[in-house]
């Protein structure tokens, strides 16, 4: 092990030289006068103490404390993926501590700290959590235990390299002495810190790679975990909210008689877009919201779905910017036999479990604010938008989410939130209905991709992909919207694993105002992959060419790419078709394959028709490669989970639109995936050595057109706007 040489620490008069305890004024002081080792780190990989030490910029710490436990300051938030284990678990495994002596500390907002290492802003999102802290962590963890060992041998007075570490101990076995990390603490942090930490060698993990149980399971089991909707500042009041149910409207009059006399309504608060009920529990506020007479002035009452349908055909007729050029698409595309085709996706709505919900305490000099959020920079900056406070005036506590699935990345809700606590008197919990939370959405928006082709030899030679839809980045990220290209809105359609050799994919841009959008669990690769994928089989089966073949033919040059859908085929048998399907009905199998968030997955999906064109599902194969897996355990749970949110999408899910309004509102017409209807799921992880890649979103984006695939082998017919609709694939009797 390669670490800086410490400088030694005299002991005092009663206490021997290698003693931990024997602390100068000056130590103590450069330590933080607790004892505590503070250590940060950066992406360029530079780690130093922010106490004690040369002074740096990190963007995390960790702090290792006299008791041994260890505080790591999460950087991402928990909101059911993983986070809270597989996290820690890196950093375990680089420190060479015992996962149970890591305690976890929700960041708060700073964004120079907590920066997300991908994005560069703090947030949680776009499966980067294991991608972006994976190296930065690691070396956090070296680095730290280089300082632990540096003290330790300096007090030794023996060589940092006959040192060994484990289970937060430092020993040294040819003098059989050894020292804890918590009794080394505050002498290491007068140790340099190393710029380059010595990274352990993965054949030596003993963390990560193992599958290990969720650490926040229990608490969730017993019920003592606190998510936002739990939050409970003393004195705290209850409020539920309406806004216009056309988008833009305004309130025009509201007639509050009725609500006031209900009992527990201690306030109606009208502000100009909306109306807040504000009671001595939830009850009386929805009570009291439901009894008010609001009467709106809508600004786009005429608006309905089939124009934002025919907006974006319209669109998809001009050209777009170019995102990807490879060879001359466009010219080869002008002769022989060319194939096209169009493919939709739906608005979505995000209807996490734990409705939106933000509880805000405003004071004339200070506002605090218990939420789950996805997104602390931004939380913080609308807060300080909406109260007039400076950003240090803003306090933010960040708990556990029950589902976020990007609709907590947007920080709309806490605005309202704070707008509403300027008008009461003291803490005030905000929670929005479930018509609420789904009507005043920030939805998944709609694509059109417009596809053409060529197919020479048995192989694709030519590869035309238009994206047409808003720019969701120019709005959330402006750096990432470059020279008219949305790099969310074309992520799945370029670098894409095949190998075309003429390709052109392009970026129209088409705004959907006035409906608001957002991120949805892969925004641009839903339908970019959706699309691609489901082309693909169109061009195989007009040329009369195995879906699976085509693609093994296409991969032949990515051999990460390839390896997945050969063992998504190989587990699936993908040659050996059922004679009979259990329950009646038409038997279709269709595959998809996807490459993107850093990782490769390849899924199989086998389902029946009825003849009223009713699609069951039978079984879902999915080979995923998502390089180094720090939890087994959380990544099947991760693609499992993810498909099945997938599912939903693809057989029910969709937000209509007519006369301005959003007509779905609750579960019963905004449908997810029932028990009953839950396939068989088989997930099969791929070894790999390469750096990790994202699991958070794939496993939702690859099932949706191996499910579509399928439903067209079965029928003979290919639907191109989701959901799928049995009236299309229905058998049509003659009278």
């Amino acid at each position: 092990m390669s670490v800086s040489d410490g400088k030694h620490t005299e002991g005092t008069a009663d206490a021997p030289r290698d003693d931990p305890r024997a602390l100068s004024r000056r130590f103590v002081l450069q330590a933080g006068g607790t004892g505590a080792l503070l250590l940060g780190f950066e992406l360029s990989g530079a780690a130093g103490a922010a106490t004690g030490a040369k002074a740096f910029a990190p963007n995390a710490y960790i702090r290792i404390a006299p008791d041994d436990m260890v505080t790591l300051v999460m950087p991402s938030v928990e909101m059911g993926q993983g986070t809270y284990t597989s996290v820690p678990m890196i950093l375990a495994e680089e420190l060479d501590i015992p996962l149970t002596r890591v305690q976890l500390e929700a960041a708060p907002p700073d964004q120079k700290y907590y920066g997300n290492p991908i994005y560069g802003i703090q947030m949680t999102g776009g499966s980067t959590t294991i991608r972006g802290w994976w190296m930065p962590l690691r070396k956090a963890g070296a680095s730290a235990r280089a300082m632990l060992v540096g003290a330790a041998a300096a007090m030794w007075r023996v060589d940092p390299a006959s040192c060994r570490t484990a289970d937060g101990t430092v020993f040294h076995d040819p003098t059989k002495r050894s020292a804890t990390y918590g009794s080394l603490a505050a002498h290491a942090a007068l140790i340099p810190p190393p710029v380059n930490p010595k990274l352990k060698d993965p054949k030596t993990f003993k963390l990560v790679g193992r599958s290990l149980k969720r650490l926040d399971t229990p608490a969730k089991v017993n019920g003592t975990a606190v998510y936002g909707i739990d939050a409970m500042p003393p004195g705290v009041k209850f409020a539920t909210l309406a806004s216009s149910p056309v988008f833009g409207g305004r309130v025009a009059h509201v007639d509050d008689r009725a609500a006031r006399a209900v009992q527990g309504v201690r306030q109606i608060i009208v502000l100009d877009d909306l109306v807040a009920v504000v009671g001595d529990h939830t009850w009386a506020a929805k009570l009291g919201l439901e009894a008010l007479v609001v009467e709106w002035d809508g600004a786009h009452g005429n608006l309905s779905q089939a124009d934002i349908w025919r907006g974006l055909g319209e669109a998809a007729g001009r050209e777009g910017v170019v995102a990807q050029k490879t060879g001359d698409a466009i010219g080869q595309l002008r002769s022989g036999t060319v194939i096209e085709g169009d493919y939709e996706l739906p608005f979505l709505a995000h209807a996490a479990m734990e409705p939106m919900n933000c509880t805000v305490h405003l004071r004339k000099d200070a506002c605090e604010i218990w939420v789950g959020t996805q997104a602390m920079g931004k939380a913080q900056a609308i807060a300080v938008k909406e109260s007039g406070l400076r950003a240090e005036q803003i306090v933010i506590h960040n708990h556990l989410i029950g589902g976020g699935f990007g609709r907590r990345l947007e920080v709309d809700g806490i605005g309202k939130a704070v707008r509403i606590a300027r008008h009461v008197d003291g803490p005030v919990k905000v929670v929005w209905s479930r018509e609420e939370d789904i009507q005043q959405e920030m939805y998944r928006p709609v694509y059109h991709d417009r596809m053409s082709a060529k197919l020479e030899g048995g192989r694709i030679t030519a590869w035309r992909h238009r994206v047409v839809g808003p720019a969701i980045l120019a709005r959330y990220l402006p750096p990432a919207f470059v020279k008219g290209v949305d790099l969310d809105g074309v992520d799945g359609a370029v670098d894409q694993p095949y190998d075309f050799p003429h390709l052109q994919v392009e970026f129209t841009r088409h705004e959907l105002a006035p409906v608001p959008t957002s991120f949805w669990r892969g925004v641009g690769p839903n339908s970019n992959i959706f699309s691609a994928e489901c082309f693909i089989d169109k061009l195989a089966r007009q040329h009369g060419i195995d879906p699976l073949v085509l693609r093994q033919r296409m991969l032949a040059k990515n051999r990460r790419a390839l390896a997945a859908l050969d063992h998504a085929a190989a587990k699936a048998e993908w040659t050996t078709l059922p004679r009979a399907v259990p329950g009646g009905g038409r038997f279709g199998r269709g595959i998809a394959m996807l490459s993107a968030f850093g990782s490769y997955l390849a899924a199989v999906a086998d389902v029946a028709v009825t003849d009223d064109g009713e699609v069951r599902l039978k079984r879902i194969v999915c080979a995923v490669d998502c390089g180094t897996i720090v939890n087994p355990d959380g990544v099947l749970a991760q693609v499992q989970g993810g498909m099945i949110f997938g599912l939903s999408a693809i057989l029910h899910g969709q937000i209509t639109i007519e006369k301005g309004r959003v007509q779905q509102g609750n579960f019963n017409d905004y449908r997810v995936l029932r028990i009953d209807e839950i396939p068989k799921i088989e997930v099969y992880l791929m070894p790999s050595e390469e750096a990790p890649g994202g699991i958070g979103e794939p496993g939702t984006v690859v099932v949706q057109p191996a499910v579509a695939n399928a439903v067209y082998a079965a029928t003979g017919k290919q639907l191109t706007r989701m959901p799928i609709d049995p009236k299309e694939i229905a058998i049509t009797r003659s009278p």
